[in-house]
């Protein structure tokens, strides 16, 4: 099953984080705006990894403030998998 996820972020420097999973493995990842290295970083980071792994990896990881980047990715990741179910 292939699902597409498009999140607004709240609190991070990215604006909102484009995900395509694909049976339950993070298949792209797009960041629009915050810090061009590191988001990209991430994306490639999780290609391939599956959502679950993600999550764990990234979730809770602060930058400015209580929230980062990865922080927003593994909630988008948590709505993406709550939406599936």
């Amino acid at each position: 099953m292939k699902t597409q996820v498009s999140y607004h972020t709240s609190g991070s420097c990215a604006t909102r984080i484009d995900i395509e999973i694909e049976d339950g493995i993070i298949v792209n990842t797009e960041f629009f705006q915050g810090c061009a290295g590191n988001t990209q970083a991430v994306a490639a980071l999780v290609r391939g990894m599956p959502v679950k792994e993600a999550i764990t990896r990234l979730k809770g990881i602060p930058c400015q403030g209580n929230t980062s980047c990865p922080d927003q990715l593994a909630k988008a990741l948590e709505q993406a998998v709550a939406g599936a179910q």
